[in-house]
C-alpha cells in the first residue's frame, strides 16, 4: 500500500525535473543569443532568435526522449 503512494510522487518529481531542465535549456539558448548579438553589435536580434528557436526544439526533443524513457520503465 505504501508503494502506491510513492509512485505518483516519484513520477511528479521526475516530470518536475524535466520541466526545470527544459527551462534551463531554453534560458541558456536565449541568453547565449543575446550575448552574441551584443558582442557582434547587431541591430536585429538574429542570434537571439536562432538560438532561442534551437533551444526550444532541443528542449522538446529532450522532453520527448525522457517521456519515452520513463514510459518504458513503467
Amino acid at each position: 500500500m505504501e508503494n502506491t503512494k510513492k509512485k505518483p510522487l516519484n513520477q511528479f518529481l521526475k516530470f518536475s525535473g524535466i520541466a526545470m531542465q527544459m527551462g534551463i535549456i531554453i534560458g541558456a539558448g536565449a541568453y547565449g543569443g543575446v550575448c552574441l548579438d551584443k558582442y557582434l553589435e547587431k541591430d536585429f536580434p538574429l542570434f537571439t532568435l536562432l538560438f532561442s528557436l534551437f533551444a526550444v526544439f532541443s528542449a522538446l526533443y529532450y522532453v520527448i526522449k525522457e517521456v519515452i524513457h520513463l514510459s518504458d520503465d513503467s
